[in-house]
């Protein structure tokens, strides 16, 4: 039977997502899962931040019972029973890494630009975005989350963000072939090599200046790097919210001690819902996308302005009820 394919990944909700897949689990007719993005800029770009705005400046609630539907639904995914395969074309972000990047087989092309950009409107990497990039070679990881730069083909799957590279125009034969052949057989006929990325060559000076135990000292590093592309990332560094950048570092430090997804989107929750009181989510929405005039004033407005204690307010329980997970088999052991 064909495999069934969400009609997009920017349109569904989490709930109607889980609902699909937990019917889909116990169907016998039902052998994989697709998901692919309407239209061609991509699978999907991220969450409703309009909205997520409103909840922050109102003190309202809905934000963080979105947040707990949608990291249930990531748990869900990525201990999935059967083959879940993300076709990770085009703009792949923030939410649209979170219903992507923890499937069984996550395939991205020359087109795909993966990236968890949350520091730069003063938010957190969430979606289980820590416990990927926590898990990337060397600090690869703490680079990408930091400075919220996108990513090609290469790139993504030299940090474990993606399995295989398939070039765009090939995918709509490749979603028809896997209705009626195993996912292997059809991924054998057409992967490929990707196109060459960038970030294996800047191992070196990442790994070194990423290495750094505080955020100031990561920066300080890459100034005195003497590499243009360390000095571009300083840079980038300096314009996105001090508390996110720290808070960010200290949730991807803390999460390679968690263990399973699920205890990571649990703090994850956790930093979320601290997030929606602090002033810097409100600010960096506002410059981004409601005002766009990309001109956030911060508040702290210096990484050596945020205080532990301004970190360590995120990693508090939250006011309403803690998300609790349960943590299950991953998708690596789905069979193939």
């Amino acid at each position: 039977m064909p495999a069934p394919v969400w009609p997009t990944a920017r349109q569904s909700s989490p709930v109607r997502i889980e609902e699909a897949l937990t019917a889909w689990a116990d169907d016998p007719a039902v052998d994989l899962v697709v998901i692919r993005g309407a239209g061609d800029r991509g699978l999907c770009a991220g969450g409703g931040i309009r909205a997520i705005h409103e909840d922050a400046r109102t003190g309202g609630t809905a934000s963080a019972d979105f947040w707990r539907d949608e990291y249930r639904l990531n748990a869900l995914i990525a201990r999935y029973p059967k083959p879940y395969v993300a076709l990770m074309d085009g703009i792949v972000m923030g939410g649209g890494v979170g219903v992507s990047a923890h499937g069984s087989v996550r395939i991205v092309t020359e087109r795909s630009r993966v990236a968890m950009p949350e520091t730069g409107i003063g938010f957190v990497p969430d979606v289980g975005g820590t416990y990927l990039l926590a898990l990337a070679p060397g600090e690869l990881g703490t680079h990408l989350a930091l400075t919220g730069a996108p990513v090609g083909a290469a790139d993504a799957l030299l940090c474990g963000l993606a399995d295989h590279f398939v070039p765009s125009a090939a995918l709509p034969a490749l979603a028809r072939e896997l209705g009626a052949d195993s996912v292997r057989a059809v991924l054998e006929r057409h992967v490929q090599e990707p196109p060459a990325g960038s970030l294996a060559a800047a191992r070196e000076w990442i790994d070194r200046c990423y290495a750094a135990d505080t955020a100031e000292e990561i920066v300080a590093r890459l100034l005195a790097s003497g590499v243009p592309a360390a000095k571009a990332a300083a840079d980038t560094l300096a314009a996105k919210s001090p508390t996110a950048v720290k808070v960010t570092l200290a949730a991807l430090r803390r999460a390679r001690r968690l263990g399973p997804l699920e205890r990571v989107l649990e703090q994850e929750y956790r930093v979320s819902c601290a997030a929606l009181s602090s002033p810097d989510l409100v600010e960096g929405i506002r410059a981004q996308v409601i005002d766009k005039d990309r001109n956030p004033r911060w508040s702290p407005a210096a990484l050596e302005d945020v205080t532990p204690a301004d970190v360590d307010r995120y990693f508090s329980p939250p006011d309403a009820h803690e998300l609790r997970l349960v943590a299950t088999a991953s998708s690596q052991e789905v069979v193939w």
